[in-house]
């Protein structure tokens, strides 16, 4: 694929509201956004079921989890996720930063892929039906275009038949690397695979450098399988910036909200912050549900 254009950018302006009309829909769960928390957020030094029995104690609905490779640690989580009634939503695959995609090296490809295989067997066990991937990495080894090109190669050539096999979505996020900047850029490589188990995992803090969460929301549209929510503090003057709790960042939390609403989205939204005890987890439930209100995640002061 050659440079993007002003020519193919306009093109694509144009083409997104026809491919959402044409394209096979992916159906949500139902029942309106539902609350999830990402595992690595429950306290550390409890057990699976202690976890799960935590996130259900002060009000998720659901979890996500990363890749387990041990089997024998996968059906433990498994058995906390029966034991809690809290099922397991989505995998969030572990090695596409390490082993991408977009690598020229076929052993690293190789690697990934064996990664998102280990995904997939996950996703079986557990229940789960979209697994997370970020699709490539541009660096100084890999120009934007051949990340395009080798990774709808490898996704169309070896994921995508894996994904149909095992009847799990494949959700492409985009998270600072360097690729996929755009959601116009974003609906275009998800619609250049014709193929309902690809979409989109739609995190709504990690675009805040370059865009608009609510911008990427409406683009996107039918084609986000999943939602990230976190917030995130610019400031651009003294080239600062950091992760903050729901609400305490520079997120339109109410203008997102409603970007979902005119999108029909509903299903899993998932808090992938920094963790903490019980009573600070009940607080990120209650921002959750001020947000699914329409209203920003904190109360105001007084």
């Amino acid at each position: 694929m050659s440079s993007i254009d002003r020519r193919t950018f306009l093109e694509m302006a144009m083409a997104v509201p026809a491919a959402a009309v044409a394209r096979q829909a992916w159906a949500a769960p139902a029942g309106g956004l539902k609350k999830a928390v990402y595992l690595g957020m429950l306290p550390k030094d409890l057990t699976y079921a202690d976890k799960f029995g935590l996130a259900k104690t002060v009000g998720f609905e659901g979890v996500e989890v990363g890749t387990v490779a041990d089997a024998a640690v996968a059906q433990e989580i498994r058995a906390a996720s029966v034991a809690a009634g809290l099922p397991i939503h989505a995998v969030m695959n572990a090695d596409h930063w390490r082993y991408p995609l977009s690598s020229a090296d076929p052993a690293v490809v190789a690697q990934s892929v064996a990664g998102m295989e280990a995904s997939f067997r996950n996703a079986k066990l557990w229940g789960a039906d979209v697994i997370l991937l970020v699709p490539g990495v541009v660096n100084a080894e890999t120009s934007y275009a051949d990340a395009w090109t080798r990774s709808q190669t490898v996704v169309k050539e070896r994921i995508l038949p894996m994904a149909q096999d095992y009847g799990v979505v494949v959700g492409m996020e985009n998270v600072w690397n360097k690729f996929l900047l755009s959601p116009l850029e974003m609906a275009r490589y998800v619609d250049a695979f014709a193929s309902p188990w690809v979409k989109a995992y739609l995190d709504v803090g990690n675009m805040l450098f370059y865009g608009f969460p609510q911008d990427w929301t409406r683009t996107l549209g039918s084609r986000i399988a999943r939602v990230h929510v976190k917030d995130f503090q610019l400031d651009r003057r003294n080239s600062r910036y950091a992760w903050k709790n729901l609400g305490e960042g520079d997120v339109d939390w109410v203008a997102v909200r409603q970007a979902l609403a005119d999108v029909k989205y509903e299903g899993w939204v998932t808090t992938e912050i920094d963790g903490g005890d019980a009573a600070y987890l009940k607080d990120v439930v209650g921002r959750l549900d001020r947000f699914f209100n329409g209203q920003k995640p904190i109360q105001p002061a007084g």
